[in-house]
């Protein structure tokens, strides 16, 4: 890509370390558009790509994980070259990838940037994760393990391209040792380095041996190279976890097989933060294959068996008494009450954007527009539960988890084992599905605390699907008040905005709380060119503005959910500026430009998408259109939809979402979350609903939680690409925020009305 632009506004390295530590939850220490193009699937293509696994000495990392690998003489004649690259005589290159891969395709985007400052052939590129414990020991020489927040390629590039950029230069070093010329004299095809003067090469698997004994330049001196060079960064070359996927051959935790292994199934008290008062297993212990039921921490009981089976149904024959508990009163409707007061309280607010004087000029306004909202909790719904698998012994404690952070997981694990953090290791394995729920530890404490009564007795713990379903940490519930004062031409003059409900930063981080409380509730709120504008900055300008956050906590755990509090936020304020327009008597579209011209990456996302949703003329008869805008998670999106409405059923003919995250690593998989988005977007808010009686959750499994269907999918999806340049923004959650209220606000433009309940289940999306 072209690098050069006409907006030189630079997002930085998104420095805000308060975003990064709070989505790390560490227990521890304008050029021309892009082409638009519809997106779609494709079909499971990809190269060839497992765990490669180093067993010599002489600074090779071991692993010592038990999953599939290849041939062993060829791993043990690998040799590092920089911590980052792994080189075998056979010209095979395995990248070492720090970040989990649960599906979006960081593992091949981060194995791209490294590959092509490497000068790698990339038909010779594998992977291999470098454990946590490894990373510790090497003073964290991988840096962060946590994946989330749309950061995995965006919270690395750098550091990952210096690396390959050293293996580069060190292989040219020891080709120039070789043939006795200056190093200067040399460069690189790619997978050889060249000295054009004598018309020499070696493979880099020829000169590994020489080069692994080279001092590792120092990282940051590594100039990389510019966006528009790049050869393999920047090209939707095949994904390295397709082919083992479409075989059978990935292991996924679920899928693990250690020597011995038993196998369990838990279920913790349905309220939570509930506690075990007794539980009678008579009849479970007398099951087949059951070996033992334990109680794990303070509200847990679980079965361990053969197989898992048998667990789990022994599992449900224990009767367990729960200690009173205060909580058990506790319903939806109580709580939304709460939520519902707090939008006109004056106790607990957090002023997050302000600007000019609301309270001094909403009073004048020729007219006024006020509206409400509100979400409820929904859950992550992983495909695969949550499960991990520990052995533990006086002396060490292992564990094999799906997880996104790969870090708290050690650090949760040496907690829970009671032993130092030296004297444990996490194996990562691929994630099937995380949405931020593995995000959190919970899995592997009980993991360990359930191996720890068990000493040396490999034990995978599974979650059934109704556990994993009331143990979630759900995205928080929310209502929202907006008021807007319009003058007498119809312009925004004033704009009030009051969030209510649960913090996720004070269940799950506390301590990156500020002023007492939760910056991340007003996530795409925040003022441009404040502290967290970098994450997601409020687009819009408004000479009066008051935008604030009143806290109200439950006993219902909150937690990062893909998109986090932009979801609700974007949903919020969009449909609420569609409602202001026509109040206003302007075109919905136009009023937004009016009010981005000086927010120009904004603006320029809503046009791209206006622009391609036009590239047809006018909506046919019988069809409405809207739009929205937000920026988050470092990225400027932006969705056109194009709506029939019939009743009650909503028919989405075309839904053309746009994103600007700055560069574009690998453009088939950006496509990819983009569509993958709409999904999580529309079901979200149309379909997905977690409600609590008695303090615990109702919706125990899928055929009382409904999800999106085929049948409730948009019949087309378009992507737009607008990579701007000079900055790195997420991918996986940005576009998430944008489709169902662009999809609203084609049904208000059809019917003049909006829902203010979420989900809007009255409406019923139809393919």
């Amino acid at each position: 890509m072209d690098k050069s632009r006409t907006d030189n506004t630079m997002v930085g390295n998104f420095a805000a370390e308060d975003v990064v530590a709070a989505y790390a939850d560490m227990q521890a220490a304008a050029p021309a558009a892009a082409p638009a193009r519809p997106a779609r699937r494709r079909f499971l293509k990809g190269a060839a790509g497992s765990f490669v696994i180093q067993a010599s000495a002489g600074g090779v990392l071991a692993l010592g994980f038990s999953a599939p690998a290849r041939d062993a003489q060829a791993q043990a004649a690998g040799q590092e070259i920089g911590a980052w690259v792994v080189l075998h005589p056979n010209d095979d290159t395995v990248i070492r990838i720090a970040r989990s891969e649960m599906g979006q395709g960081t593992l091949t985007g981060l194995a791209q940037l490294v590959a092509e400052e490497l000068d790698a052939d990339w038909k010779k590129v594998k992977w291999e994760y470098p454990t946590p414990g490894a990373n510790l020991a090497r003073k964290r020489v991988w840096g962060d393990m946590s994946t989330g927040g749309s950061r995995g390629i965006r919270g690395s590039h750098d550091y990952v391209r210096q690396g390959g950029a050293a293996a580069r230069q060190m292989l040219i070093q020891a080709a120039a040792n070789t043939w006795n010329v200056p190093a200067e004299e040399c460069s690189t095809t790619p997978g050889k380095v060249v000295h054009a003067a004598s018309k020499r090469s070696l493979s880099y698997g020829k000169l590994v041996a020489e080069a692994a004994k080279l001092p590792v330049p120092e990282l940051k001196s590594m100039k990389l190279k510019d966006a528009k060079d790049w050869k393999i960064a920047g090209k939707s070359v095949k994904r390295l976890d397709t082919v083992d996927k479409l075989t059978g051959k990935q292991v996924y935790g679920i899928d693990l097989k250690l020597p011995g292994m038993l196998n369990a199934s838990i279920k913790d008290t349905p309220v939570h933060g509930g506690k075990i008062k007794s539980f009678d297993a008579s009849k479970a212990k007398a099951m087949p294959g059951v070996r033992h039921v334990l109680q794990v921490g303070a509200g847990a009981v679980a079965v361990v068996a053969d197989t898992w089976w048998q667990a789990d149904s022994a599992l449900r024959t224990v009767a367990v008494e729960y200690e009173d508990n205060a909580n058990a009163k506790v319903d939806t409707a109580a709580m939304r009450a709460t939520i519902v007061r707090a939008l006109d309280s004056n106790e607990g607010i957090y002023y997050g954007n302000k600007n000019g004087d609301v309270a001094a000029n909403m009073p004048k306004a020729a007219k006024k527009v006020t509206s409400t909202f509100h979400t409820q909790y929904i859950h992550h719904t992983t495909m695969e539960p949550m499960n991990c698998t520990a052995k533990w012994t006086p002396e060490k404690c292992e564990v094999w988890v799906p997880t996104q952070n790969g870090d708290a997981s050690l650090a949760v694990a040496a907690q829970a084992a009671g032993l130092p953090i030296a004297n444990c290791e996490v194996y990562k394995i691929h994630l099937g599905g995380g949405f931020g729920r593995r995000g959190k530890q919970d899995f592997v404490e009980k993991a360990v605390l359930l191996a720890k009564q068990l000493p040396g007795v490999p034990v995978k713990l599974l979650w059934s699907r109704d556990e994993d379903q009331r143990q979630g940490w759900f995205r928080p519930m929310s209502s929202a008040k907006l008021e807007a004062g319009l003058d007498a031409q119809g312009n925004l003059e004033s704009l009030y905005m009051r969030i209510a409900g649960p913090s996720i930063l004070n269940t799950v981080a506390p301590n990156r709380m500020e002023e007492g409380n939760d910056w991340i509730a007003l996530q795409g709120l925040w003022p441009a060119g404040g502290k967290y504008a970098a994450e997601g900055g409020f687009g819009y300008t408004v000479p009066n503005l008051s935008i604030e956050f009143a806290m109200r906590n439950f006993h219902v755990r909150p937690g990062f959910w893909r998109g986090v509090n932009n979801n609700q936020n974007c949903l919020y304020i969009e449909c609420f500026i569609d409602e202001v327009a026509k109040a206003a008597g302007k075109d919905p579209l136009e009023f937004r430009r009016g009010l981005l011209q000086k927010s120009p990456k904004h603006l320029a996302v809503l046009n791209a998408v206006a622009a391609k949703i036009a590239d047809a003329g006018p909506a046919p008869a019988g069809r409405f259109r809207g739009y929205s805008q937000q920026m988050g998670f470092g990225s400027y999106v932006g969705a056109a939809a194009e709506v029939s409405v019939n009743g009650n059923e909503v028919t989405v003919h075309r839904l053309v979402v746009g994103t600007d995250s700055g560069h574009v690593v690998n453009p088939d998989q950006v496509n990819a979350q983009i569509v993958g988005s709409v999904a999580y977007g529309l079901s979200g808010n149309f379909l997905e609903n977690i409600t609590i009686k008695d303090g615990a959750v109702q919706e125990e499994n899928l055929n009382s939680y409904n999800i999106m269907r085929l049948a409730n999918f948009p019949k087309r999806i378009e992507t737009v690409l607008v990579p701007s340049g000079g900055f790195w923004g997420g991918v996986g959650e940005p576009t998430i925020m944008v489709a169902a209220p662009a999809v609203l606000n084609a049904v208000f433009a059809a019917t003049g009305k909006l829902p203010r309940e979420f989900p809007a289940s009255d409406l019923k999306l139809k393919s």
